[in-house]
Order: C-alpha cells, then sequence, then structure tokens
C-alpha cells in the first residue's frame, strides 16, 4: 500500500491522490489499468467498500451465478478470457479478477472497507475532497478520514449494494416459510427436497432453475408475471482451427466476433422486431420439451431488446423444464399467504421458502452524496456529456457500460476517454474541466437507457439526461464509441480552466 512515513517511523497510508477509483469490480480494475498504462507518473488508488475486490462477483452468490454476457467481451482487452466457454461461473470470474490484478500489480493499489459517503469539489483547491468511511478492522473502530484527489472516477456499478429492489409483492408478510432476494442469498440455505417459488423472469430467474434442480430441490416453479426473450449460447470447446492459429489472433477473433455479432443481432431487433420475435420463439421452440407449451410462457409482450435478452448456455434453462422438478407459470399474484401464493386465475402455488428475483435497486454513483463547494448537486437534473461525465462536476468520470452488449465494452470506452483527459490537462496546466451544455441542446432530452425494465423505469426520474446532438447523445456501439474516446474533439461540451491554488 502506498504511504508516507509519519514522525514515529511508522507508514501511514496517504490521503492525496491525482486520480481515485471508487470501486474494484470490472470497470475499477479496468480503470486502474489504463491509469497505470497511459498516466505511469500518476498516483492513484483505488477504495473499495467491500472486504475484497470483485463487485458483483463478490456479492452475489446464489446457485449458478454466471455472466449475463460473454466472458470474451465482458473480460479485459488487456487481459483476454482464454477459457472457451463464453458464459462463465461467478467463481471463475472472481478468479479471472483476482489474477488480472496480481499480474499487472492492481492489487497493491486497492484499499478494501473504504466507502466513499461525500465527495465535494472545492473550487479553490481544484480538488474533490472525499468523505471516506474505513473499517472496522481487527483492532479497529469505524472512522471517517478525508481524502482529497484532483481527478475522481466511480466504477460504482448501477445498482444498490445496500438494498435490493423492493417489488410490491401482496401479502408476502403472511408467508411463514422463508423469503430470500438473491443478492442476499443465505450461505446454507437448505433447499433439498423443498417446494421454492422464484418470482421473476430475468437473468436471475432463468440462472437460479436449472442450478436448482441440479442441486436436489423439491420442486421449482418460476413465476412470472411477463415472460422475457431468452436465448441458448453454445459452450463449445475450441474450432478445429484454432490449434493451428497463434493464440494472440484466436483471441482477438473471438472478442471482435462477439463484439459484431451481438450488435447486428441487436439493431436487426430493434428495425425489425417482429421478425426478430419470430426467430428467437422459433430457437426456443425448438429447445422445449415436446409437450412444453410456448404460449403464454415465452410469448413477452414487448419487442426484442426493449429489454434485456436472457441467455442460458448450451440451453440449460430449456433442458431443466424435462426433469419433471423445474416449472413455469404465467399469472400475477392475488395474495401470498403463509403456505404459498394464491394467482390472479384461483390457483395455487404451495412453497416452502420464496425467492424474490425481481430486479436490482438502481442506483448512480454508488449513492456517494455529490457536492461542490458545499452545495449539493442534483445529479437528476445533469446531462451526460459522452456518457461519462456530468455537467456541474469537474474533473469526475462515471464508468457506465452497456446496456444492450458487455458492460466491460462501454466501461473501457470511458476509461480511455478519462484518461485522454487528465493527459490533456496535464499537458496543457489545466485544473479542471466540467461540460457545459447549450440552452438550446437541453430543450431535447433522451432518456439515458433504451430499456424499460422495471427496475430501469421505476428510477428513470434519478437518472442524469441525454440530448440529441453532438457529445450528449447516448451511446452508438462499440466501434464508434471507442473511435470516438481515442478521436473526438476535447473542446466540444467541455470547459477548460486554469486556477491557481
Amino acid at each position: 500500500m502506498d504511504g508516507h512515513a509519519t514522525a514515529n517511523g511508522h507508514t501511514s497510508p496517504s490521503t492525496h491522490f491525482d486520480v481515485l477509483i471508487i470501486g474494484s469490480g470490472l470497470s475499477g480494475i479496468n480503470a486502474a489499468y489504463r491509469v497505470q498504462e497511459s498516466l505511469p507518473d500518476s498516483n492513484f488508488a483505488i477504495l473499495e467498500a467491500r472486504h475484497e475486490l470483485g463487485g458483483t462477483w463478490s456479492q452475489f452468490r446464489y446457485p449458478g451465478v454466471r455472466s449475463d454476457s460473454d466472458l470474451h467481451t465482458l473480460g479485459f482487452q488487456f487481459n483476454p478470457w482464454k477459457a472457451s466457454n463464453p458464459i462463465a461461473s461467478g467463481d471463475s470470474i472472481m478468479e479471472y479478477l483476482n489474477d488480472t490484478a496480481d499480474k499487472f500489480d492492481i492489487k497493491r493499489k486497492i484499499r478494501c472497507g473504504h466507502k466513499v459517503v461525500g465527495a465535494d469539489w472545492r473550487s479553490s483547491d481544484q480538488r474533490w475532497r472525499l468523505d471516506v468511511q474505513i473499517g472496522p478492522g481487527e483492532g479497529q473502530e469505524a472512522q471517517t478520514v478525508v481524502y482529497w484527489t484532483k481527478w475522481l472516477i466511480m466504477g460504482t456499478g448501477y445498482y444498490s449494494y445496500d438494498a435490493p429492489m423492493q417489488a410490491d409483492i401482496p401479502g408476502l408478510q403472511n408467508f411463514k416459510g422463508q423469503i430470500v432476494h438473491p443478492q442476499y442469498w443465505p450461505e446454507n440455505l437448505d433447499y433439498k427436497d423443498k417446494k421454492m417459488v422464484v418470482i421473476g423472469s430475468g437473468a436471475t430467474a432463468i440462472t437460479l432453475l436449472p442450478a436448482l434442480v441440479d442441486s436436489g430441490v423439491g420442486s421449482v416453479t418460476q413465476l412470472q408475471r411477463s415472460p422475457s426473450y431468452i436465448m441458448s449460447l453454445p459452450q463449445e470447446g475450441p474450432a478445429w482451427w484454432e490449434k493451428y492459429a497463434p493464440q494472440w489472433f484466436v483471441l482477438r477473433y473471438k472478442r471482435f466476433m462477439f463484439t459484431l455479432i451481438p450488435t447486428l443481432l441487436y439493431y436487426f431487433c430493434v428495425y425489425f422486431p417482429v421478425r426478430a420475435s419470430n426467430f428467437l420463439r422459433k430457437q426456443v421452440k425448438r429447445q422445449l420439451p415436446a409437450d412444453f407449451p410456448l404460449d403464454p410462457h415465452f410469448k413477452p409482450g414487448y419487442s426484442p431488446w426493449q429489454q434485456r435478452l436472457c441467455l442460458c448456455p448450451d440451453g440449460d434453462y430449456f433442458k431443466c423444464l424435462a426433469s419433471g422438478r423445474a416449472h413455469v407459470v404465467t399469472d400475477t399474484i392475488k395474495n401470498v399467504v403463509a403456505d404459498g401464493i394464491e394467482l390472479t386465475s384461483g390457483n395455487k402455488l404451495d412453497a416452502d421458502i420464496i425467492v424474490t428475483a425481481t430486479g436490482l435497486n438502481l442506483r448512480f454513483l454508488g449513492g456517494v452524496a455529490l457536492s461542490v463547494d458545499g452545495k449539493k448537486v442534483d445529479v437528476a437534473s445533469q446531462h451526460l456529456w459522452r456518457f461519462s461525465m456530468l455537467t456541474s462536476l469537474p474533473n469526475l468520470g462515471n464508468i457506465i457500460g452497456y446496456w444492450n452488449a458487455s458492460w466491460t465494452l462501454g466501461s473501457d470506452t470511458a476509461s480511455r476517454l478519462f484518461v485522454r483527459l487528465i493527459k490533456h490537462q496535464n499537458e496543457n496546466g489545466y485544473t479542471s474541466v466540467v461540460p457545459e451544455i447549450s440552452e438550446a441542446d437541453k430543450q431535447n432530452v433522451v432518456l439515458a437507457s433504451p430499456l424499460n425494465s422495471t427496475y430501469i423505469k421505476s428510477k428513470l426520474d434519478s437518472m442524469p439526461k441525454c440530448g440529441t446532438r453532438g457529445p450528449w447523445r447516448p451511446r452508438d456501439f462499440y466501434f464508434v464509441d471507442k473511435w470516438r474516446a481515442e478521436k473526438c474533439d476535447l473542446n466540444d461540451g467541455l470547459k477548460w480552466k486554469k486556477v491557481s491554488t
């Protein structure tokens, strides 16, 4: 850990930095690599609220937890995912993150148990002042320490780690069995030979069903109000030609193809929704057990990619439905009672355990209270510059991945842009940079997310906005965004300042 000598000769951790990165998940580790690669003389650290690196992959421990994007693009460009399986388990992703942090000497920059609760930009100092809660550690009480940094990069993800989304489920308090949210799965939950109901239709529910069947659940029923589009992704081994090609070429080829093909599929869904819906439903029909009805359980009430497309490796979700222990019910909840769930149709689902896989609690900027010279900044009233900085907030980069592709593709374009901004600032003697939007551009507002999932719609009012032109537009797709991160005009929509301190 970086530090400085104190009067008694001991080393005390430094609290003054050129760059501070908040969060040590995929985004934070990626940003750290870009900073140390492009800004080798910068003093930086990563502040992590949890006890270890990993973010999502450290917290989520429900059965079968895995990526909902392929690892060839969810993984890092600078340290490619070498395994042949594109969808990876949570444990293997954690191993990959730890290996990456060790390989590139990033782990020594991470300060775990450091939760940033407030950040105030001080114009007089041209720096961010951070209130950081540290501990409690061994023989240590929790304390608040002040950190200072010229640049602040937020790699905090998009949801709350402290509280899941609370779905409105009538009568849930009446249930006498156990209620579990996947975000806080009990370590020793005993569900063997028991009846479970999983409420939800997203990636978590699609993951849970086959994992629960494989690990001995008595029966599990997925209860969904409306279905999702689901697509099987083969976990195939190396192609025949790969043994004849150099590894660097194979890895680059896979990353390129796993970026290009999902992008083409996305635009196919957007511009030809009826054809895309028919195509996806036909794929599902081929994989379902012969006597399993396609409708209504696999007939979503929205067009493909209006909500995130769910992936399942080798069709494991469809296969588990043939086991006789996994079921799907499409209905709405009338009331939860002591021993199960009464449905609007008049049917009842008996349950020993209810799992509320109803989504995440969307949260921007990690819940950190942001202010400028002591005045609170209302994030929802701000606009996003190149989907990476916010108006009113100098020297602050917020990493947002893609809604409709791998998160890391978007976080990497943002990190490349941040180091370019910092380098330009250092080379030209600027002390700060802040996005400024014209009154004309403020008039045409676009939502930051194209998706209409419940957990996103419920938080749209708390999200910053985008515009319809120039640097205020939402992201297009990776190849264009990567080019803009490396080549865009750094004066377009930005105000640079030189202030003596």
